[in-house]
């Protein structure tokens, strides 16, 4: 028996998990969760929803019980304040905007990035700016503010997860790619469009609902709260 209760079909229904694309934007590889296709749009068997969504939150909490990373991934629109919201609830990291090339294959590169960003917000917390002109004190400002754009949900990845967890990985393909190169496990929220292939722990189900986002997104950073609860309280 999980010990991480996963949203029955009702719930997942009510927030319109269901819901695929047309038929036309159906990946092959998503044949085998599909339960129907109505008026041209592809429906999910939310039985096997979640089953799969049982699966991914067993996985976060085993990873939150290790004391080990996973890095929230959703730069598209519906997904970045919900993504943004849930990692930082759980303390995890997270991309909530343009994932940039390179973030996992060229890591030792990134992180010096990180960690010039820490060293110059240090810098200026401890009012060690002052000894700069104005114009270099508005270079440096430029310079944090950028870098906070880019790497600003993942100063605390000190080395690569242990895995990620995507929104939409059709959408956010190079993420999944790079983790895949690396053998970097995919927990991945698709539609009926994407490669379930590349995913190693599967959720399918609708990718654009910003309700079906936020419960999904929701189980998985919940789950991996309870999987580090559950560890600090043996």
């Amino acid at each position: 028996m999980s010990n991480t209760a996963t949203a029955d079909i009702k719930t997942l229904f009510d927030a319109g998990a269901h819901v695929g694309y047309a038929r036309t934007r159906r990946h092959p590889s998503a044949d085998p969760f599909l339960y129907a296709t109505k008026d041209r749009t592809d429906i999910f068997n939310l039985e096997l929803t979640t089953a799969r969504l049982t699966k991914a939150t067993e996985f976060a909490a085993s990873l939150a019980a290790a004391g080990k990373q996973i890095i929230f991934v959703g730069g598209k629109h519906e997904a970045q304040e919900v993504v943004k919201a849930a990692a930082m609830r759980a303390g995890l990291p997270y991309v909530a905007g343009r994932w940039i090339g390179g973030t996992l294959t060229n890591f030792k590169i990134i992180r010096k990035r990180i960690d010039r960003l820490e060293k110059l917000m240090a810098e200026r917390e401890a009012g060690e700016l002052a000894k700069y002109t104005k114009k270099e004190r508005l270079m440096i400002d430029r310079e944090i503010d950028e870098l906070l754009a880019r790497f600003g949900g993942i100063v605390s990845v000190k080395e690569l997860p242990a895995a990620l967890f995507v929104v939409d990985t059709r959408h956010e393909h190079t993420a999944v790619q790079e983790a895949n190169q690396l053998k970097i496990p995919v927990i991945g929220l698709s539609s009926s469009d994407g490669d379930f292939a590349v995913i190693q722990y599967p959720i399918p189900a609708n990718d654009t609902s910003v309700k079906s986002v936020r419960l999904i997104v929701d189980e998985i950073a919940e789950a991996y709260m309870k999987g580090k609860k559950a560890t600090t309280t043996k």
